[in-house]
């Protein structure tokens, strides 16, 4: 029986042959490796994974589908919600860094995207199809338009290339939106900082964009007493990742 697209899951299913094989040469997966996908959907991407990695796990929201998948005995079928998912749980069990891919549901990429950043010490790499404008947003530098919070969390973390963009017409069905393929590579070696205090920092330096930080980030600094001379006399946009990174290190240290 045919499946049905479901809107509540946000699916749209690849579709396109030459998109695939262009998704798949991009990650390069091996045997022995931990590969993780996020919403297989059809398998469209997950059966050309599999005749190079031989194995793999796929995080599948759909009772319909999970049960689909399931009867590939190549296949572990961890039917969940990918936000309950423990990733760095998962890395523990295999006993190795993950891989992890997908095209993940446009409704709730970002959340995934953040839900994913704790793990990020035991991912090996990550290959996402996600709406281009996330993409642009995810991969923006200082200066930008699509510079904002989601940019500075994920580039604190990790490097991110946006690799190619994806029509609609490669889906069914097709998307009112662009695509685009992003990876993204962990820092091997991140700044230590506390990432809930950068998470906030950052939130309160966007909340305003057009301006200037004396009057988001500034208030901000002033009610924990900071005096360590970080210029607020600029909007949130035009401030680097590594600054924002050094203020949250400096502010959590005391500074």
């Amino acid at each position: 029986m045919k499946h049905q697209p479901r809107k509540r899951f946000g699916q749209h299913f690849l579709a396109d042959h030459g998109v695939i094989d262009d998704i798949v040469a991009a990650i390069d997966p091996r045997p022995g490796e931990a590969l993780v996908e996020i919403g297989p959907g059809l398998g469209a991407l997950t059966l050309p994974l599999l005749e190079r990695c031989e194995r793999l796990t796929a995080v599948e929201l759909d009772r319909d589908l999970a049960l689909r998948l399931r009867r590939n005995p190549a296949l572990e079928v961890i039917e969940a919600d990918v936000l309950s998912v423990d990733f760095a749980g998962l890395a523990r069990q295999r006993g190795q860094k993950l891989r992890i891919v997908g095209n993940l549901p446009y409704n709730i990429s970002t959340p995934i995207l953040f839900h994913l950043l704790p793990a990020a010490a035991l991912v090996q790499d990550q290959h996402f199809m996600l709406q281009k404008e996330v993409v642009e947003r995810m991969a923006a530098a200082p200066g930008n338009k699509d510079y904002g919070r989601l940019t500075v969390m994920l580039q604190w973390r990790h490097h991110i290339e946006a690799l190619f963009s994806v029509p609609p017409e490669a889906f069914e069905p097709p998307p009112r939106v662009l695509s685009a393929i992003v990876r993204m590579l962990p820092w091997p070696v991140p700044a230590a900082l506390d990432a809930a205090l950068l998470e906030e920092l950052v939130q309160v330096a966007f909340s305003q964009r057009r301006k200037l930080l004396r009057h988001t980030l500034g208030r901000w600094l002033e009610e924990r007493r900071y005096g360590g001379g970080f210029d607020v006399q600029r909007r949130a946009e035009e401030v680097p990742v590594a600054e924002f990174v050094a203020l949250a290190q400096s502010v959590g240290n005391g500074g």
